[in-house]
């Protein structure tokens, strides 16, 4: 490892990717681990896991790879998590739900036929599933402005209006005044800030087909699809080609240590990684992973006050929080219900998919985006069926 590739351009696009990364996200990993049972404690713990291993993921891959590999978590994943609400078997079966998924992650990584398989779902089924996962959270920022109206108002205007003039620093900007507002408004009680590092919470895992098919069959689609899929994309785009295999193994296996203390997945960033593989990071592409490599040694620190960060948003009425999370995820909403409804000849399946995923509804305890998945595909091969046929 030579230190004089190093460049203090790589640091800022670094800390910028890491700030960024966190910032924009984190409500919404709290909100997801909390929504399947997690308490307060558990949540802060599993935030911390989350970040400590995509950092270290981050900087193992960058400088194993020499490129700027971003590792960031599963923000739709965690959306997931949101809307599915709490299976049979509490936290427990999550996280074994949890440690399902990166065993698949890392399966997909070592037998290609897997891979093929997430490949082949059809991308506006897979879309339209995300963005009835993202639905309930991104509606949020308008139920925030009708229970709370000038503290809604205030998150609203400021990402308004910092998004004018950049967009990455959009979600960040109303974070900080999401924060400020939660500060200025709320009690607090010291101890709770005290202790930055989240205490140990054992966490005994729990395996059952609630659990699997409502969480992780479908944490593994999305991951995969709206996360790993893109992270490859994004580096190809800015001229690097490593082996997609190594690289989701290798997730896979950061996910599982992580899911062991509640983490629920880490994956291949794509906006992070835009900002590490661009030019913004340094003219050179042979330096530009110094900045992956910033990125993730932020990712630790920030893992190492998750406890803190926790507590802050435990503390703060639900309104604002779930606000600021729901204008982070307005672009994934954007781009995914777009992607879904663009195929005339596969609309309607994605309709279907896209309804019965946002209805929250359960069967055998089995959450909405697995059904929706299924009834989409029905209704996709049915109409494909008909025109062969007709």
């Amino acid at each position: 490892m030579k230190l004089s590739g190093f460049s203090v351009q790589a640091m800022t696009a670094g800390v910028l990717a890491a700030f960024v990364g966190f910032a924009s996200s984190f409500a919404v990993v709290v909100k997801g681990l909390t929504g399947v049972g997690a308490s307060p404690a558990e949540a802060a713990l599993g935030l911390a896991a989350l970040s400590i291993a995509m950092g270290l993921c981050g900087v193992v891959l960058s400088l194993w790879k020499r490129m700027p590999i971003s590792i960031a978590w599963s923000t739709p994943g965690a959306a997931l998590l949101a809307s599915t609400g709490a299976v049979e078997g509490g936290f427990a079966a999550a996280v074994g739900a949890f440690m399902v998924t990166a065993v698949l992650i890392v399966i997909c990584g070592l037998w290609k036929p897997l891979g093929r398989w997430v490949s082949a779902i059809p991308s506006p089924l897979a879309n339209a599933m995300l963005a009835g996962v993202l639905l309930g959270l991104c509606l949020a920022p308008v139920r925030a402005v009708a229970e709370l109206p000038l503290l809604g108002l205030a998150i609203v205007v400021t990402w308004l209006l910092v998004g004018r003039f950049n967009k990455l620093l959009a979600v960040p900007a109303a974070v900080i005044v999401t924060l400020g507002i939660i500060w200025g408004t709320t009690e607090i009680a010291p101890e709770a800030l005290g202790s930055f590092w989240p205490e140990p919470v054992l966490i005994v895992p729990r395996f059952n087909l609630a659990a699997l098919f409502g969480i992780a069959l479908p944490l593994f689609i999305v991951t995969m699809a709206s996360q790993n899929i893109p992270g490859v994309a994004v580096l190809n785009v800015n001229g690097y080609r490593p082996a997609p295999g190594p690289l989701f193994r290798v997730t896979g296996i950061f996910s599982f240590a992580a899911a062991a203390f509640g983490g629920h997945a880490v994956n291949l960033a794509a906006i992070t990684a835009a900002l590490c593989a661009g030019e913004e990071a340094h003219p050179n592409p042979a330096r530009r992973y110094w900045a992956a490599v910033v990125a993730g040694l932020l990712y630790i620190l920030f893992g190492l006050g998750a406890g803190a960060a926790t507590a802050f948003i435990s503390a703060s009425p639900p309104f604002l929080i779930e606000a600021v999370a729901g204008l982070a995820l307005l672009g994934a909403f954007g781009a995914a219900t777009l992607h879904a409804v663009k195929d005339p000849d596969q609309r309607e399946a994605a309709v279907v998919t896209f309804l019965i995923t946002a209805s929250g509804m359960t069967f055998f305890g089995i959450g909405g985006a697995f059904w929706g998945l299924i009834a989409g595909g029905v209704v996709l091969s049915l109409s494909k069926w008909r025109r062969e046929n007709i």
